[in-house]
C-alpha cells in the first residue's frame, strides 16, 4: 500500500539570518525569507525527494522553501554526483590521516613494536606515514573511496590484524538517547556558542522526522553495513566505545540528504565534518553499486555563496546547483560567475537575476487555477482508520482569506504534481 503524504500548509514567513553575522553569532538586522512552509505529519521518501528537488528542506517535521529573491543570504540547493565524484588530493589526505591515527595512533602512542606495520583492512601494510604525508611521493594511480573510507573501521579489519584504536560507524534509526543529547549540547555550546539547548529542542530538530521508512530493493546482495530501508537515520561515529560524532541523514530513493552533523570538539583537528561528507558520498556510491540504481547523489543542503564559511560545499566535485525558478540543475563552476555578479541569480533565466540586496517586494499575488484546486485534497474527517477528503476549494478554510493565502503559497511552491499528491490537513 503506498505511503500517504500529509501536511499542514503554511504561508510566507521570515527568520533571523544565521549566516550574515560573525562566526558563532546571529545577525539581528538581516533576514531570510521563506516562500512557504509545511508542518508534515508524514511523508513518503519519494515525495520528500521531489520536495528537495524543488528547493525544500526539513528541520524536524517542519519543511520550508527559502525565498531566494528576498533573502539576505540566498540559499541554493546543491547536489554532488556521487558516482562521478573523485576525492581531491587534500580530501584523500584527510582520510589517510584519520586512518593513520586509528591504526597507528599519535606519535606518542606508536612505541609499541607490535603495532608497527600492522595490516590494513584490505591486505595492504599500514605504515606510520603515507604518500600524502610526504609531498615528494606521488599518490597512487587509483584510489577507491569506499575502500579507504572503511580501512580503519573495526568491522572491516581482519581478525589477524590490529589497530591502536577501535573505530566503528553504524547506522541506526532516528531516535533519542542521552548519549546523543550530550554530544549535541557539547557541540552546540563549544562550536556554535549556543547555550539554549534542551532535550525537547534536540528532539524537534534532529530526532523527529516525517519520513516513513520504506524497503530498499537492491538488485544484488547488499553488504550488511548498507541500509535496508529508506528513511531518516543517525550515523554514529564511535572511537574506543565513545560517541565522538553523529551525522543526521535522510536516505531517499535518489540521494543521501545531509541534515546535520555534530562532533566532539576535542577531535576538531581531524576535520570530521569534511570526513562525514566523504563518507556520505561513499554510502551513496556503495548503495548504487549494490543495485540501488537511482541512488546517484549526495545532497549537501544549501550552498550559500554570500557566506564564506558555507562555500566549502563547492570543494566536492562535480556539484550542481538547482535553478530557483526552473528547478533544473547547472554545474557549479558555471554558476559561480553569476553568483559573484548578482545577489540573486537564476541560471535558467539570467535576465531575472538581481544585482543588489534590496527587497524586490513580494511580487504579484499567488494565483492557483480552479482546475488545480479541484485536484488538491484536504482531510474533512477522520473516523477510526478511515480518512475522508474533499477538494480544497470546497473546504470552509478556503473561504478564510488568511488560510487561502497560506494554502495558495504552499501549492504554488510545491508545484502542481506534488500538490496533487499530498493530502492537506487544516
Amino acid at each position: 500500500m503506498p505511503v500517504l503524504s500529509v501536511g499542514t500548509p503554511l504561508g510566507p514567513g521570515s527568520s533571523t539570518c544565521g549566516y550574515c553575522g560573525p562566526l558563532g553569532e546571529r545577525s539581528t538586522a538581516e533576514t531570510n525569507f521563506k516562500k512557504a512552509g509545511l508542518i508534515s505529519s508524514q511523508l513518503s521518501c519519494e515525495f520528500y525527494q521531489k520536495m528537495i528537488d524543488r528547493g525544500w528542506r526539513r528541520s524536524g517535521t517542519y519543511c520550508y522553501a527559502p525565498d531566494l529573491r528576498r533573502s539576505c543570504c540566498p540559499q541554493y540547493t546543491i547536489r554532488l554526483d556521487a558516482i562521478a565524484f573523485k576525492p581531491s588530493r587534500s580530501q584523500r589526505k584527510l582520510i589517510n590521516r584519520w586512518n593513520h591515527f586509528v591504526i597507528q595512533g599519535h606519535k606518542s602512542e606508536t612505541s609499541d613494536p607490535q603495532l608497527q606495520g600492522t595490516s590494513s583492512a584490505h591486505g595492504k601494510r599500514a605504515r606510520p606515514s603515507t604518500s600524502e604525508d610526504n609531498p615528494s611521493k606521488r599518490a597512487p594511480a587509483t584510489f577507491s573511496l569506499s575502500t579507504a573510507i572503511h580501512t580503519s573501521e573495526c568491522n572491516f579489519i581482519q581478525p589477524n590484524e590490529s589497530a591502536r584504536h577501535k573505530f566503528e560507524v553504524t547506522l541506526e534509526p532516528s531516535t533519542y538517547s542521552e548519549e546523543k543529547y550530550a554530544l549535541y549540547v557539547t557541540y552546540q555550546t563549544q562550536i556554535h556558542h549556543d547555550e539554549d539547548n534542551t532535550p525537547d529542542g534536540f528532539r524537534r530538530f534532529l530526532v523527529k522526522s516525517p519520513l516513513i521508512n520504506e524497503p530498499i530493493r537492491y538488485s544484488a546482495n547488499a553488504p550488511d553495513h548498507l541500509p535496508s530501508q529508506y528513511g531518516s537515520f543517525h550515523q554514529m561515529y564511535r572511537l574506543d566505545g565513545e560517541l565522538i560524532a553523529m551525522g543526521i541523514i535522510d536516505i531517499l530513493p535518489a540521494c543521501i540528504s545531509s541534515v546535520y552533523f555534530m562532533y566532539d570538539p576535542s577531535h576538531e583537528k581531524f576535520s570530521l565534518g569534511k570526513l562525514s561528507a566523504l563518507r556520505e558520498a561513499s554510502l551513496a556510491r556503495e548503495m548504487y553499486d549494490a543495485g540501488a540504481v537511482n541512488m546517484t547523489s549526495l545532497y549537501m543542503g544549501f550552498y550559500i555563496h554570500s557566506c564564506q564559511k558555507m562555500r566549502y560545499k563547492g570543494e566536492y566535485s562535480p556539484s550542481y546547483l538547482a535553478d530557483p525558478e526552473e528547478h533544473t540543475w547547472f554545474p557549479l563552476p558555471e554558476c559561480i560567475p553569476r553568483l559573484e555578479k548578482f545577489h540573486y541569480a537564476t541560471f535558467a533565466h539570467p535576465e531575472h537575476s538581481l544585482e543588489g540586496p534590496e527587497d524586490p517586494g513580494g511580487g504579484p499575488s499567488v494565483h492557483v487555477s480552479e482546475e488545480l484546486l479541484s485536484d488538491v485534497r484536504v482531510i474533512c474527517s477522520i473516523q477510526q482508520d478511515r480518512i475522508s477528503v474533499i477538494a480544497i476549494n470546497l473546504s470552509y478554510h478556503w473561504n478564510d482569506e488568511y488560510s487561502r493565502e497560506e494554502i495558495s503559497s504552499c501549492i504554488n511552491t510545491l508545484g502542481d504534481e506534488l500538490s496533487k499528491e499530498i493530502i492537506f490537513r487544516l
